[in-house]
């Protein structure tokens, strides 16, 4: 009597694991959940790269320095001598091209 029991409590109760990680499974499995998992590794990703841009435009520069250093380039200008370049990180903001903008997005207000 106990024996049954146990086996019938233990079949039930691995129905309910195995019925309930199934689910969860296919709720991962959807598109919309697909898209999302999508969304947030192209947004780690892009943070990512992010960083990276900065560790080496920051190395760009420092390098940049020892370089000018070492040759002489921070010293004092001489009056006569044209105007001293600007480093390119340094440069104004960048300038994006206004041409016609074509969407081809059905969501946009138009």
């Amino acid at each position: 009597m106990f024996r049954r029991t146990f086996w019938f409590t233990a079949g039930a109760a691995a129905g309910v694991w195995a019925t309930t990680k199934v689910n969860r499974k296919l709720k991962q499995l959807t598109p919309e959940s697909l898209a999302a998992q999508a969304a947030d590794k192209a947004i780690e990703t892009g943070h990512k790269l992010k960083d990276f841009a900065l560790d080496v435009r920051d190395g760009m520069v420092r390098r940049e320095a020892e370089l000018g250093g070492a040759l002489g380039l921070d010293a004092p200008v001489d009056p006569e001598l044209p105007v001293r370049r600007h480093y390119a990180v340094e440069a104004a903001e960048p300038t994006y091209r206004k041409l016609p903008y074509n969407s081809y997005n059905r969501n946009e207000d138009h």
